[in-house]
């Protein structure tokens, strides 16, 4: 499903290039039905938004910038905060201006209607997906799951060491994959933690006696816990003066499987700023029907059924 790929994806390849940079390939797009993507420029002062194409004007209007714009389901704020950024678009007519100048009318609204006929229409809980990071709240990361249609993957569905905002795992712009969870009321609900690797992967990654990268996650009266990677977390002595966020280094004491235990001692306190740490994909399918993070034999039943 390539032509339903979030914003920005198909911008540069050879075959968008070539379609936005002549009235002819503007023409032939329009014919076949193909979607095509260009920067927007101006959200004007009617929430018409041009678009930059090498060859001319592009002009989207308002009602044909987002599905839910003529029924007021989704706010206009949604065609303002597309200026500079990558839009997607099926060309509908090309015409003569009054100044006698051409320009290629679009519709992103219309691409976004063949993306939830044909792909979005048929996701199912449990189908992994791209995605791409569009906005940060404190109670979740919103992203663009095709042609613009937004989601949402909600905070304490990211990882499993549980984080004070999203910020502290992605940033705007981030391309990565998610998990279908369900639907509700027509949308996509995402989770993204069941991709990161179970217990037991994760911890494979370390051995005991090693020192260790970590980012301080919560402190507590009885022990510091330690991010290792976003989905394994370890148990610190208590210490003075550590602080949530803070890049520290570790050393491991002991794993213990059946408990599901990493027991740490900190070393040395790094900064105020924690590290960044990249999203370690152990599930690579296109398809998961249930994940279990806890090991066999652990009586925490921790993990996910998707229905």
């Amino acid at each position: 499903m390539d032509n339903y790929r979030p914003e920005g994806c198909l911008i540069r390849t050879a075959s968008n290039q070539k379609a936005i940079s002549s009235w002819q390939g503007l023409q032939e797009a329009m014919e076949n039905g193909t979607v095509l993507e260009a920067r927007a420029a101006v959200c004007d002062s009617s929430h018409n938004i041009i678009v930059d194409l090498p060859c001319g004007k592009g002009i989207i209007p308002r009602i044909e910038g987002a599905v839910g714009i003529d029924d007021g389901t989704t706010r206009d704020i949604a065609l303002i905060s597309r200026v500079n950024k990558t839009v997607c678009f099926k060309v509908t007519c090309i015409k003569e201006q009054s100044d006698g100048s051409m320009a290629a009318y679009l519709s992103r609204k219309k691409a976004q209607e063949e993306c939830i006929e044909n792909y979005i229409s048929k996701l199912k809980a449990g189908d992994v997906i791209d995605a791409k990071v569009t906005h940060l709240e404190q109670f979740g990361c919103f992203v663009d799951i095709g042609c613009g249609i937004p989601s949402l993957i909600p905070i304490d569905t990211i990882s499993v060491s549980r984080i004070s905002h999203p910020s502290d795992r992605f940033t705007v712009g981030d391309e990565i994959k998610a998990v279908v969870k369900s639907r509700e009321n027509g949308r996509i609900c995402l989770t993204h933690k069941e991709l990161l690797g179970t217990w037991e992967e994760n911890a494979a990654e370390f051995q005991q006696g090693e020192t260790v990268s970590g980012i301080v996650r919560s402190v507590e009266e009885y022990g510091i816990f330690v991010e290792l990677t976003p989905n394994l977390a370890g148990l610190a002595e208590p210490r003075p003066g550590i602080l949530v966020g803070q890049s520290i280094s570790v050393y491991i004491k002991a794993i213990i499987p059946d408990k599901m235990k990493v027991k740490l001692i900190i070393v040395d306190v790094c900064g105020e700023t924690e590290a960044v740490k990249r999203n370690k994909y152990y599930f690579t399918g296109t398809h998961l029907s249930e994940w279990r993070y806890a090991p066999e034999g652990c009586g925490k039943g921790s993990g996910t059924v998707f229905i």
